[in-house]
Protein backbone atom coordinates (compact mmCIF):
# COMPACT_ATOMS: atom_id res chain seq x y z
CA UNK A 1 0.00 0.00 0.00
CA UNK A 2 1.05 3.51 -0.65
CA UNK A 3 0.98 6.58 1.36
CA UNK A 4 1.26 10.36 0.04
CA UNK A 5 0.31 13.43 2.05
CA UNK A 6 -0.91 15.78 0.60
CA UNK A 7 0.18 19.59 -0.15
CA UNK A 8 -2.69 21.65 -1.22
CA UNK A 9 -2.80 24.87 -3.21
CA UNK A 10 -5.81 26.48 -3.28
CA UNK A 11 -6.01 29.70 -5.32
CA UNK A 12 -7.46 32.77 -3.38
CA UNK A 13 -9.28 34.53 -6.09
CA UNK A 14 -10.22 38.03 -4.01
CA UNK A 15 -6.58 38.53 -4.90
CA UNK A 16 -4.63 36.22 -6.79
CA UNK A 17 -2.61 34.89 -3.85
CA UNK A 18 -1.41 31.20 -3.35
CA UNK A 19 -1.88 29.92 -0.53
CA UNK A 20 -0.59 26.70 1.21
CA UNK A 21 -3.42 24.71 2.97
CA UNK A 22 -2.39 21.51 3.54
CA UNK A 23 -0.38 18.79 1.41
CA UNK A 24 -1.09 18.50 -1.97
CA UNK A 25 0.07 19.68 -4.90
CA UNK A 26 -1.71 21.99 -7.45
CA UNK A 27 -2.38 20.72 -10.71
CA UNK A 28 -2.41 23.38 -13.42
CA UNK A 29 -5.27 22.78 -16.06
CA UNK A 30 -6.43 19.75 -15.23
CA UNK A 31 -9.93 20.89 -13.37
CA UNK A 32 -12.99 19.77 -15.13
CA UNK A 33 -15.10 22.43 -17.03
CA UNK A 34 -16.29 25.12 -14.89
CA UNK A 35 -14.20 23.71 -11.32
CA UNK A 36 -10.60 25.26 -12.17
CA UNK A 37 -7.42 24.15 -10.93
CA UNK A 38 -7.62 21.21 -8.87
CA UNK A 39 -5.24 20.17 -6.30
CA UNK A 40 -4.33 16.33 -7.23
CA UNK A 41 -3.98 13.45 -4.50
CA UNK A 42 -2.48 10.04 -4.49
CA UNK A 43 -3.51 6.74 -4.27
CA UNK A 44 -0.65 4.20 -3.53
CA UNK A 45 -0.57 1.21 -4.67
CA UNK A 46 1.87 -2.09 -3.40
CA UNK A 47 1.73 -5.23 -5.43
CA UNK A 48 3.61 -7.74 -6.84
CA UNK A 49 3.99 -6.27 -10.43
CA UNK A 50 6.94 -8.48 -11.23
CA UNK A 51 7.70 -12.13 -10.58
CA UNK A 52 5.48 -15.02 -9.76
CA UNK A 53 2.56 -12.85 -8.27
CA UNK A 54 2.24 -10.72 -10.90
CA UNK A 55 -1.04 -11.98 -12.91
CA UNK A 56 -2.78 -10.85 -9.58
CA UNK A 57 -0.79 -7.52 -9.04
CA UNK A 58 -1.65 -6.02 -12.28
CA UNK A 59 -5.18 -6.91 -11.78
CA UNK A 60 -5.20 -4.86 -8.80
CA UNK A 61 -2.81 -1.94 -9.80
CA UNK A 62 -5.66 -1.56 -12.82
CA UNK A 63 -8.57 -2.21 -10.62
CA UNK A 64 -7.34 1.14 -8.57
CA UNK A 65 -5.97 2.84 -11.18
CA UNK A 66 -10.01 2.58 -12.42
CA UNK A 67 -11.54 3.54 -9.63
CA UNK A 68 -9.00 6.92 -10.10
CA UNK A 69 -10.25 7.53 -13.47
CA UNK A 70 -13.78 7.02 -12.99
CA UNK A 71 -13.71 9.52 -9.58
CA UNK A 72 -12.05 12.04 -12.13
CA UNK A 73 -14.34 11.96 -14.83
CA UNK A 74 -17.21 12.37 -12.41
CA UNK A 75 -15.86 14.72 -10.57
CA UNK A 76 -16.67 13.09 -7.26
CA UNK A 77 -14.77 15.45 -4.96
CA UNK A 78 -14.95 18.84 -6.37
CA UNK A 79 -11.24 20.29 -6.58
CA UNK A 80 -9.45 17.00 -6.03
CA UNK A 81 -7.81 14.96 -8.85
CA UNK A 82 -6.71 11.12 -8.55
CA UNK A 83 -3.67 9.47 -9.48
CA UNK A 84 -1.97 5.95 -8.58
CA UNK A 85 1.33 5.70 -8.08
CA UNK A 86 2.17 1.55 -8.44
CA UNK A 87 5.18 0.35 -6.35
CA UNK A 88 6.24 -3.52 -6.78
CA UNK A 89 6.81 -5.42 -3.76
CA UNK A 90 7.22 -8.51 -5.34
CA UNK A 91 5.38 -10.13 -2.66
CA UNK A 92 8.27 -9.89 -0.71
CA UNK A 93 8.48 -7.92 3.17
CA UNK A 94 11.24 -6.41 3.12
CA UNK A 95 10.51 -5.01 -0.58
CA UNK A 96 7.10 -4.21 1.16
CA UNK A 97 8.14 -2.36 4.16
CA UNK A 98 10.51 -0.16 1.40
CA UNK A 99 7.56 0.82 -0.46
CA UNK A 100 5.61 1.62 2.95
CA UNK A 101 8.44 4.14 3.65
CA UNK A 102 8.89 5.40 0.09
CA UNK A 103 4.77 5.90 -0.17
CA UNK A 104 4.77 7.73 3.82
CA UNK A 105 7.70 9.93 2.25
CA UNK A 106 5.51 10.81 -0.33
CA UNK A 107 3.21 14.16 1.23
CA UNK A 108 0.83 13.52 -1.81
CA UNK A 109 0.03 10.35 -1.02
CA UNK A 110 -3.55 10.42 1.25
CA UNK A 111 -3.85 6.42 1.16
CA UNK A 112 -2.42 3.30 -0.30
CA UNK A 113 -4.31 -0.08 -2.12
CA UNK A 114 -2.58 -3.06 -1.01
CA UNK A 115 -0.81 -5.20 -0.46
CA UNK A 116 -1.53 -8.69 -1.67
CA UNK A 117 0.22 -10.34 0.45
CA UNK A 118 -0.42 -11.01 4.41
CA UNK A 119 3.36 -11.66 5.44
CA UNK A 120 3.85 -8.54 3.24
CA UNK A 121 1.26 -6.08 5.28
CA UNK A 122 2.89 -7.41 8.24
CA UNK A 123 6.12 -5.37 7.37
CA UNK A 124 4.12 -2.32 6.35
CA UNK A 125 1.32 -1.91 8.97
CA UNK A 126 3.20 -0.29 11.90
CA UNK A 127 4.54 1.96 9.19
CA UNK A 128 1.24 3.31 7.92
CA UNK A 129 0.14 3.53 10.93
CA UNK A 130 2.74 5.22 12.79
CA UNK A 131 2.23 8.16 9.64
CA UNK A 132 -1.64 8.17 9.94
CA UNK A 133 -1.74 7.24 6.51
CA UNK A 134 -5.22 4.74 5.55
CA UNK A 135 -3.82 1.19 4.48
CA UNK A 136 -6.84 -0.83 2.20
CA UNK A 137 -6.07 -3.99 1.10
CA UNK A 138 -8.46 -5.61 -1.82
CA UNK A 139 -6.55 -9.82 -0.45
CA UNK A 140 -5.23 -9.64 2.70
CA UNK A 141 -6.68 -12.48 4.37
CA UNK A 142 -4.75 -13.62 7.55
CA UNK A 143 -7.39 -12.63 10.59
CA UNK A 144 -3.99 -11.61 13.31
CA UNK A 145 -3.76 -8.50 10.79
CA UNK A 146 -6.69 -6.85 12.22
CA UNK A 147 -7.56 -9.59 15.50
CA UNK A 148 -4.46 -9.88 16.67
CA UNK A 149 -2.80 -13.73 16.85
CA UNK A 150 -5.36 -14.26 20.06
CA UNK A 151 -8.04 -13.94 17.87
CA UNK A 152 -8.99 -17.83 17.87
CA UNK A 153 -9.50 -17.36 21.78
CA UNK A 154 -11.74 -14.89 21.64
CA UNK A 155 -9.28 -12.12 22.65
CA UNK A 156 -10.04 -10.42 19.46
CA UNK A 157 -8.15 -6.85 19.45
CA UNK A 158 -7.91 -4.58 17.25
CA UNK A 159 -4.03 -4.09 15.87
CA UNK A 160 -3.65 -0.74 13.32
CA UNK A 161 -6.28 1.48 13.47
CA UNK A 162 -5.39 2.40 10.19
CA UNK A 163 -5.15 -0.50 8.44
CA UNK A 164 -8.39 -1.82 6.54
CA UNK A 165 -9.08 -4.33 3.98
CA UNK A 166 -12.42 -4.92 1.34
CA UNK A 167 -11.93 -9.24 1.50
CA UNK A 168 -12.84 -11.74 4.22
CA UNK A 169 -10.16 -13.87 6.11
CA UNK A 170 -9.29 -17.31 6.57
CA UNK A 171 -10.79 -17.02 9.80
CA UNK A 172 -14.05 -17.76 7.44
CA UNK A 173 -12.11 -18.82 3.99
CA UNK A 174 -10.29 -21.71 5.43
CA UNK A 175 -13.85 -23.45 7.10
CA UNK A 176 -15.87 -23.13 4.30
CA UNK A 177 -13.62 -24.45 1.51
CA UNK A 178 -13.86 -27.71 4.92
CA UNK A 179 -17.76 -27.64 4.83
CA UNK A 180 -18.02 -27.40 1.09
CA UNK A 181 -15.07 -30.59 0.77
CA UNK A 182 -17.14 -32.42 3.54
CA UNK A 183 -20.58 -31.72 3.01
CA UNK A 184 -20.74 -31.28 -0.74
CA UNK A 185 -18.16 -33.24 -2.34
CA UNK A 186 -18.04 -36.16 0.20
CA UNK A 187 -14.67 -35.97 1.10
CA UNK A 188 -13.83 -37.41 4.19
CA UNK A 189 -9.97 -37.99 4.46
CA UNK A 190 -7.30 -35.27 3.26
CA UNK A 191 -4.02 -34.57 3.26
CA UNK A 192 -2.97 -30.90 4.49
CA UNK A 193 -0.18 -28.97 2.73
CA UNK A 194 1.03 -25.19 3.18
CA UNK A 195 3.79 -23.30 2.14
CA UNK A 196 5.05 -22.13 5.79
CA UNK A 197 3.94 -18.35 4.89
CA UNK A 198 1.52 -16.25 7.00
CA UNK A 199 -1.43 -16.70 4.58
CA UNK A 200 -0.72 -20.05 3.68
CA UNK A 201 -0.05 -21.81 7.02
CA UNK A 202 -3.04 -19.95 8.62
CA UNK A 203 -5.55 -21.03 6.07
CA UNK A 204 -4.32 -24.54 6.46
CA UNK A 205 -4.85 -24.60 10.03
CA UNK A 206 -8.68 -22.97 9.97
CA UNK A 207 -9.11 -25.21 6.99
CA UNK A 208 -7.94 -28.31 9.05
CA UNK A 209 -9.67 -27.26 12.65
CA UNK A 210 -13.03 -27.35 10.26
CA UNK A 211 -12.13 -30.86 8.66
CA UNK A 212 -11.72 -32.30 12.17
CA UNK A 213 -14.55 -30.54 13.67
CA UNK A 214 -17.05 -31.87 11.02
CA UNK A 215 -15.69 -35.68 11.15
CA UNK A 216 -13.19 -35.32 8.61
CA UNK A 217 -9.69 -37.07 8.34
CA UNK A 218 -6.40 -35.45 8.36
CA UNK A 219 -4.33 -37.91 7.20
CA UNK A 220 -1.14 -36.65 6.73
CA UNK A 221 0.40 -33.24 6.59
CA UNK A 222 3.36 -31.49 5.07
CA UNK A 223 5.05 -28.31 4.76
CA UNK A 224 6.47 -27.71 1.50
CA UNK A 225 9.19 -24.93 -0.35
CA UNK A 226 7.20 -22.66 -2.23
CA UNK A 227 10.28 -21.25 -4.69
CA UNK A 228 10.83 -24.68 -5.91
CA UNK A 229 9.39 -26.55 -8.10
CA UNK A 230 9.82 -30.63 -7.18
CA UNK A 231 7.27 -31.63 -4.88
CA UNK A 232 8.03 -35.80 -5.32
CA UNK A 233 8.68 -35.89 -2.52
CA UNK A 234 5.25 -34.81 -0.48
CA UNK A 235 3.32 -36.15 -3.69
CA UNK A 236 4.54 -39.74 -2.49
CA UNK A 237 3.63 -39.13 1.15
CA UNK A 238 -0.02 -38.58 -0.46
CA UNK A 239 0.01 -41.40 -2.46
CA UNK A 240 0.57 -43.41 0.64
CA UNK A 241 -1.99 -41.48 2.90
CA UNK A 242 -5.29 -42.66 0.90
CA UNK A 243 -6.09 -39.42 1.31
CA UNK A 244 -9.43 -38.31 -1.09
CA UNK A 245 -8.35 -34.75 -1.90
CA UNK A 246 -5.30 -32.16 -0.69
CA UNK A 247 -5.70 -29.02 0.58
CA UNK A 248 -2.96 -26.79 -0.12
CA UNK A 249 -2.60 -23.14 2.11
CA UNK A 250 -0.51 -21.41 -0.41
CA UNK A 251 -0.38 -19.49 -3.67
CA UNK A 252 -0.91 -20.21 -7.61
CA UNK A 253 2.66 -20.67 -8.64
CA UNK A 254 3.70 -23.62 -6.94
CA UNK A 255 0.11 -25.09 -6.39
CA UNK A 256 -0.20 -25.17 -10.19
CA UNK A 257 3.00 -27.22 -10.33
CA UNK A 258 2.18 -29.42 -7.19
CA UNK A 259 -1.21 -30.33 -9.19
CA UNK A 260 0.36 -31.78 -12.17
CA UNK A 261 2.70 -33.62 -10.24
CA UNK A 262 0.29 -35.23 -7.99
CA UNK A 263 -1.77 -36.53 -11.34
CA UNK A 264 1.08 -37.13 -12.66
CA UNK A 265 1.96 -39.43 -10.12
CA UNK A 266 -1.31 -41.49 -10.70
CA UNK A 267 -3.29 -39.62 -7.68
CA UNK A 268 -6.24 -38.71 -9.27
CA UNK A 269 -7.40 -36.48 -6.40
CA UNK A 270 -8.46 -33.09 -6.45
CA UNK A 271 -5.97 -30.17 -5.36
CA UNK A 272 -7.85 -27.59 -3.38
CA UNK A 273 -6.89 -24.11 -1.90
CA UNK A 274 -7.97 -20.75 -1.35
CA UNK A 275 -7.91 -17.37 -3.49
CA UNK A 276 -4.21 -17.13 -3.66
CA UNK A 277 -4.87 -20.42 -5.77
CA UNK A 278 -7.68 -19.48 -7.47
CA UNK A 279 -5.98 -17.19 -10.47
CA UNK A 280 -6.17 -17.90 -13.90
CA UNK A 281 -2.37 -18.73 -14.24
CA UNK A 282 -3.07 -21.95 -11.94
CA UNK A 283 -4.48 -23.60 -15.19
CA UNK A 284 -1.93 -22.15 -17.31
CA UNK A 285 0.60 -23.64 -14.96
CA UNK A 286 -0.93 -27.54 -14.93
CA UNK A 287 -2.50 -28.94 -17.80
CA UNK A 288 -3.95 -31.73 -15.02
CA UNK A 289 -6.16 -28.70 -13.16
CA UNK A 290 -9.62 -30.46 -14.43
CA UNK A 291 -11.41 -31.02 -11.03
CA UNK A 292 -9.36 -28.98 -8.95
CA UNK A 293 -11.45 -26.45 -6.40
CA UNK A 294 -10.52 -23.24 -4.95
CA UNK A 295 -12.61 -20.25 -2.64
CA UNK A 296 -12.36 -16.70 -3.23
CA UNK A 297 -13.70 -14.11 -1.35
CA UNK A 298 -17.80 -12.50 -2.40
CA UNK A 299 -19.13 -13.78 -5.14
CA UNK A 300 -18.12 -14.06 -9.02
CA UNK A 301 -17.96 -10.40 -10.17
CA UNK A 302 -19.19 -11.86 -13.77
CA UNK A 303 -22.49 -12.59 -11.79
CA UNK A 304 -23.43 -9.24 -9.73
CA UNK A 305 -25.26 -6.63 -11.10
CA UNK A 306 -23.37 -4.09 -9.37
CA UNK A 307 -20.04 -5.02 -10.64
CA UNK A 308 -21.31 -4.87 -14.64
CA UNK A 309 -20.49 -1.57 -14.74
CA UNK A 310 -17.24 -2.40 -13.49
CA UNK A 311 -16.72 -5.24 -15.76
CA UNK A 312 -17.52 -3.01 -18.66
CA UNK A 313 -15.78 0.07 -17.99
CA UNK A 314 -12.11 -2.13 -17.29
CA UNK A 315 -12.55 -3.98 -20.45
CA UNK A 316 -12.84 -0.35 -22.53
CA UNK A 317 -9.49 0.87 -21.35
CA UNK A 318 -8.24 -2.04 -22.76
CA UNK A 319 -6.02 -2.51 -19.86
CA UNK A 320 -3.13 -5.74 -20.75
CA UNK A 321 -4.10 -7.62 -18.28
CA UNK A 322 -7.50 -9.02 -16.74
CA UNK A 323 -8.87 -7.60 -13.35
CA UNK A 324 -7.98 -11.16 -11.91
CA UNK A 325 -9.25 -12.65 -8.43
CA UNK A 326 -9.02 -9.12 -6.93
CA UNK A 327 -10.30 -7.10 -9.28
CA UNK A 328 -13.77 -5.68 -7.96
CA UNK A 329 -12.29 -5.62 -4.35
CA UNK A 330 -9.55 -3.58 -5.30
CA UNK A 331 -11.70 -1.27 -7.06
CA UNK A 332 -13.80 -1.09 -3.89
CA UNK A 333 -10.77 -0.77 -1.96
CA UNK A 334 -9.52 2.46 -3.77
CA UNK A 335 -13.26 4.23 -4.02
CA UNK A 336 -13.05 3.67 0.01
CA UNK A 337 -9.98 6.09 -0.11
CA UNK A 338 -12.00 8.49 -2.57
CA UNK A 339 -15.03 8.57 -0.64
CA UNK A 340 -12.67 9.24 2.38
CA UNK A 341 -11.68 11.64 1.12
CA UNK A 342 -14.60 13.01 0.07
CA UNK A 343 -15.80 13.07 3.39
CA UNK A 344 -13.15 15.23 4.65
CA UNK A 345 -13.24 17.74 1.97
CA UNK A 346 -16.84 18.45 2.43
CA UNK A 347 -16.41 19.09 6.19
CA UNK A 348 -13.56 21.33 6.10
CA UNK A 349 -15.38 24.01 3.95
CA UNK A 350 -14.20 22.32 0.34
CA UNK A 351 -10.71 22.03 1.14
CA UNK A 352 -7.61 19.24 2.36
CA UNK A 353 -6.78 20.23 6.44
CA UNK A 354 -3.31 20.06 7.22
CA UNK A 355 -4.20 16.56 8.65
CA UNK A 356 -5.80 15.32 6.30
CA UNK A 357 -4.18 11.72 6.30
CA UNK A 358 -5.40 11.73 9.96
CA UNK A 359 -8.75 12.53 8.79
CA UNK A 360 -9.06 10.42 5.98
CA UNK A 361 -7.98 7.57 8.10
CA UNK A 362 -10.76 8.15 10.88
CA UNK A 363 -13.52 8.54 8.19
CA UNK A 364 -12.43 5.25 6.42
CA UNK A 365 -14.40 3.85 9.48
CA UNK A 366 -17.65 5.48 8.26
CA UNK A 367 -17.32 4.13 4.89
CA UNK A 368 -20.84 2.84 3.30
CA UNK A 369 -21.67 2.87 -0.14
CA UNK A 370 -22.54 0.23 -2.54
CA UNK A 371 -19.50 -1.20 -4.72
CA UNK A 372 -18.85 -3.54 -7.31
CA UNK A 373 -18.87 -6.72 -4.76
CA UNK A 374 -21.68 -5.80 -2.73
CA UNK A 375 -22.34 -3.10 0.51
CA UNK A 376 -18.67 -1.79 1.49
CA UNK A 377 -18.55 -0.96 4.92
CA UNK A 378 -15.98 -2.12 8.33
CA UNK A 379 -16.51 -3.81 11.47
CA UNK A 380 -14.83 -2.74 14.69
CA UNK A 381 -11.30 -4.64 13.60
CA UNK A 382 -11.42 -2.75 10.51
CA UNK A 383 -12.59 -6.03 8.64
CA UNK A 384 -15.21 -5.91 5.65
CA UNK A 385 -18.37 -6.74 6.67
CA UNK A 386 -19.29 -9.08 3.89
CA UNK A 387 -18.76 -12.41 4.77
CA UNK A 388 -19.61 -14.10 1.53
CA UNK A 389 -17.29 -16.91 -0.18
CA UNK A 390 -17.49 -18.87 -3.11
CA UNK A 391 -16.40 -22.29 -3.92
CA UNK A 392 -14.75 -22.49 -8.00
CA UNK A 393 -13.94 -25.97 -10.06
CA UNK A 394 -12.13 -26.35 -13.13
CA UNK A 395 -14.20 -27.32 -15.53
CA UNK A 396 -12.83 -27.74 -19.23
CA UNK A 397 -10.08 -25.28 -18.20
CA UNK A 398 -12.05 -22.61 -16.97
CA UNK A 399 -12.58 -21.81 -13.24
CA UNK A 400 -16.48 -22.06 -12.90
CA UNK A 401 -18.32 -20.92 -9.62
CA UNK A 402 -20.34 -23.98 -8.03
CA UNK A 403 -21.54 -22.88 -4.64
CA UNK A 404 -21.51 -19.13 -3.06
CA UNK A 405 -22.51 -18.31 0.59
CA UNK A 406 -21.69 -17.93 4.33
CA UNK A 407 -20.36 -19.88 6.63
CA UNK A 408 -22.61 -22.31 8.52
CA UNK A 409 -22.23 -23.28 12.23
Amino acid sequence: MRNRSLLIITTVLTTGALTLTACGSRDEGKGGEGNGDKTTVVIGVSVPLTGDLSALGQGIKNSVDLAAKTANKNNEVPGIEFKIEPLDDQGQPNSGQQNATKLVANKDVIGVVGPLNSSVAQSMQKIFDNAKLAEVSPANTAPELTQGKDWQTGAKKRQFGSYFRTSTTDAVQGPFAAQYLFNEAKIKKAFVIDDQKTYGAGLAKTFTQEFKKLGGKVVGTDKVEPEERDFNAVVSKVKSSGAEAVYYGGEYPAAGPLSQQLKDSGAKIPLMGGDGMKSDDFIKLNKNSEGDLGTSVGEPVEVLESAKKFVKDYNAENYADPYETYGGYSYDAGWCIIQAVKKVVQDNDGKLPEDARAQVVEAMNEVNFNGVTGTVAFDEYGDTTNKTMTVYKVQQKVWKDVKSGELTG
